[in-house]
């Protein structure tokens, strides 16, 4: 469910008067998404996407979601684009919540991912990590390495709830990333939240990005490693090599990964684990039991975890190098 804030026709209608974009023919919210409230809306001339920004999104970040939507779209990324008002501003107010309205992007997300997707979804990032060159607005990445600390300092007094022994993991976990998480690569704007329901494909092609609500600057090749997370994994937990190939082969062929990012790849993979698994473990120990929010099992991202810190070579991720 993603509509935590309703709205009303007459209030819609109203908002909509500061817009150049038709009169409003049919509204309805959409159940996909966990951040803020969205609506589809029908007008005269085109569909729209409303989004309500709630709470856990700070009202300080919205200029550089929104301007970067703005500089990826002018720079060709395939991505919705923010519409302004009539006076210039990307952002209104609606039923109390800072709100925007965004260009209606094309297609569907796949709930069967093959090879050839994420080939395309590699290249797609890729292309984005160069459009997003330029982008004059910064925003620290707050689920890194202290946001991580900060995270577990609110779930690990419980955390053998869910599994024994996750406590001591989850401390020595934090204590190695720490101490060898690499500092020095190629640094830029990331997605930083490209699973699949991100990505939308047409037909046989990716027709687009979005969701650029967890967007920020950080290490381009940790943005590789959510999607070797979020893409390359099956349902049974097993690393899919063919995947992780595809997705490597198709982000190189638009930008080549350095030697140190290459090699970096395990570490990045196991802290991006880590991030997806400790943002699960909270809500999942969080979450009333009658919430409208169907909670994501966070021994999942443990089980992938495991996995990268078992890794020794990039090899293993379907990657050659000499």
């Amino acid at each position: 469910m993603a509509v935590y804030t309703d709205i009303t026709e007459d209030d819609l209608k109203r908002f909509l008067t500061e817009y150049d974009v038709g009169d409003l023919t049919s509204y309805k919210g959409i159940a996909e998404g966990v951040e803020n409230s969205n609506f589809l809306l029908h007008t005269t001339r085109d569909p729209l996407i409303l989004t309500l920004y709630e709470k856990r999104v700070e009202k300080s970040d919205l200029p550089f979601f929104l301007g970067l939507m703005q500089h990826l779209a002018a720079r060709g990324l395939s991505c919705p684009l923010p519409l302004p008002r009539r006076d210039g501003a990307l952002l209104g107010t609606l039923s109390g919540r800072p709100a925007a309205l965004i260009s209606f992007l094309e297609g569907m997300w796949l709930r069967k991912p093959e090879a050839r997707h994420c080939r395309d979804v590699g290249a797609a990032l890729a292309k984005m990590h160069i459009a997003g060159e330029g982008f004059t607005l910064t925003r620290p990445n707050a689920l890194s390495l202290d946001g991580w600390h900060t995270l577990w300092e609110k779930s690990e007094a419980r955390a053998d709830e869910v599994e024994k022994g996750l406590q001591a993991e989850i401390r020595g976990e934090l204590a190695f990333l720490a101490a060898n998480w690499p500092k020095d690569l190629p640094a830029g704007v990331i997605h930083a939240d490209l699973f699949p329901d991100n990505v939308f494909f047409l037909g046989d092609g990716l027709s687009g990005l979005i969701d650029f609500y967890f967007a920020c600057n950080d290490l381009l090749a940790y943005d590789v490693s959510i999607c070797l997370n979020a893409w390359c994994f099956e349902k049974d937990g097993s690393y899919n090599m063919t995947k992780g190939m595809a997705l490597l082969e198709g982000y190189e062929s638009v930008r080549p990964l350095s030697r140190a990012e290459a090699e970096a790849l395990p570490i990045l993979s196991r802290g991006s684990a880590l991030r997806f698994f400790l943002t699960r473990l909270y809500d999942w120990l969080t979450t009333p039991p009658d919430a409208l929010v169907v909670k994501k099992d966070p021994l999942e991202y443990l089980r992938k975890l495991r996995f990268h810190a078992a890794v020794s070579s990039v090899g293993e991720y379907g990657l050659s190098r000499p």
